[in-house]
This record gives structure tokens, sequence and C-alpha cells, in this order.
């Protein structure tokens, strides 16, 4: 692990494989930390490719943050690690909160962006319900912790019947979440909730796009992948069955599958 101070803050990061491999910058989401791509990474540089891994600032090992964080200061966090590193362009990927992360970063520093990765994540802005909800929820996670919470979205995060299907899954994935900062977290939420619409961003895209959503997702349902994939019809769609919100974590095998070989067939291809 390597730790960079960037923009009044402190962020650690991983750089695994090798220096000329095609880089790959794989963002977290909500609320967990750069270890939730272990299963990535291993696939990724045992197949030549450079792997890049961060701890969003209010995450894992990073600066804890309060107040309100927006999707935008992620994004700009990590063009600054992008450029620490001497890495021009990166397939960006994302997971949930991280999708939409990587969305922005489409939408704001395009020209650093080869290829978007999309993990069952959406487009559209917050709701005014929605937005209510996350920051009613920051209220909570800073009044009572991360426990509760991480004990009550467990069956969600991953589909329910992998909790008990999956345990060693389900106690890295709650170990995760109980280890978040509620600070950190709580600044996410309130920026997240204030995201603006990506739909158009999307609809503009003509580099390779990856979307995965796990079949039985209930936070981002199938229904919303395909919503993204009509925004952009050339992008490749893998529903992974057997899996919920974080498929890369609940079926790796499957998902590193549908990773490569986007890798492969689309994004070296392209140049």
């Amino acid at each position: 692990m390597t730790s960079l101070a960037l923009r009044g803050t402190t962020i650690h990061y991983n750089d695994s494989g090798r220096a000329d491999g095609l880089p790959v910058l794989l963002i977290h989401g909500h609320p967990f930390n750069r270890t939730l791509w272990a299963p990535q990474v291993t696939a990724l540089v045992a197949a030549g490719h450079r792997v890049v891994t961060p701890d969003l600032r209010g995450y894992g090992d990073s600066g804890v943050e309060e107040g309100s964080v927006h999707l935008d200061a992620f994004a700009d966090d990590l063009v600054g690690l992008l450029d620490h590193l001497g890495i021009d362009r990166a397939v960006v990927g994302g997971v949930s909160m991280g999708g939409q992360i990587a969305m922005e970063m489409q939408r704001s520093h395009a020209g650093r962006v080869r290829a978007l990765v999309l993990s069952d994540t959406s487009a559209p802005a917050e709701t005014d319900e929605g937005k209510a909800v996350r920051n009613r929820m920051a209220d909570r996670l800073l009044a009572e912790g991360m426990g509760g919470y991480a004990d009550e979205v467990i069956g969600k995060m991953l589909a329910a019947y992998n909790v008990t299907a999956m345990p060693d899954v389900a106690a890295r994935v709650l170990a995760m979440m109980r280890s978040t900062d509620p600070r950190g977290a709580a600044a996410a939420l309130r920026g997240r909730a204030e995201r603006p619409d990506y739909r158009a961003t999307l609809a503009a895209v003509r580099s390779p796009v990856l979307i995965v959503v796990g079949a039985d997702d209930v936070f981002t349902p199938v229904a919303d992948a395909e919503a993204l994939h009509a925004l952009v019809p050339h992008a490749v769609l893998t529903v992974v069955d057997g899996a919920g919100h974080l498929p890369g974590a609940e079926q790796p095998d499957l998902f590193n599958s549908a990773l490569l070989d986007f890798l492969t067939t689309r994004v070296t291809t392209a140049g």
C-alpha cells in the first residue's frame, strides 16, 4: 500500500502489476474500500494488466472527511492520483457509487478515460425522496455508527441467499462496512444525494463500455443496467447469475471472465 498527500487529505492506494500493462482504475462503492476488488486485482495482474485500487477519501485507510463530499471531488482525487502515477488514460471501472464516480470522470475528465466499466449502478440524478433518505441515513450513521446499518443491508449488498451460502464473502463485506468511518460514509451520502444526471454523458460516450449487473441486485436491478445499455447501444451488457449488488465479490470468476474478455476484445483492439 502506498499513500499520497492530495487535495487536503491523504489517499491510500495499491498499484499492482506491470508498469507497462494496460492501466485499470477500479473504484469501490459505499461503504467499502479498495480490498473489495481483491479478486479482480489477482486476475487482472495475472493477465498482464496494471491495476490501481484507491481508498476514496473518507473510506478505508484514506483521510477522514466530514460534512459533504460530492462525486466531482472524488473524481478530481482520482485524476490527481493518475497524474501522480504518470498514467495518461486508464480503463475506469466502478461499482455502485464507484460507477457513478466513473461516470463523473467521463463527464469532467473524459480525456483520461480509455474505457468504462459500470457495475451495478445507475445514471439518473437522485430523486427528492432519495435525497431525503440519504441525508437521514447520514444522520443515523453519525449518531449510531456503522454496525446496525451493516447488519441491515448485508442481505441486499449480497444476494440474500449468498449471505448463508458464502459465509466468507459475507464476513469480508460486513467487515469492510463495519470498519468504515461513519463521518466519511455520511459525507459521501450527502454529496451523492446531490449528484448530477449522467444520462447525457453516457449517451455521448464513443469509447468501449462494459455494463455488469448481478441478476438478483435489489439496489440497482437488471432493469437499471438495461437502461444504461439503452443509452450506450455499443456497450457490452453482462448479467451475472447467482449475484446481488456485488457480483465481483459474489461471483468473481464470472465477473473476471466478462472483464478480461472486454479488455481483450474491446479495449486493446480499440487502441
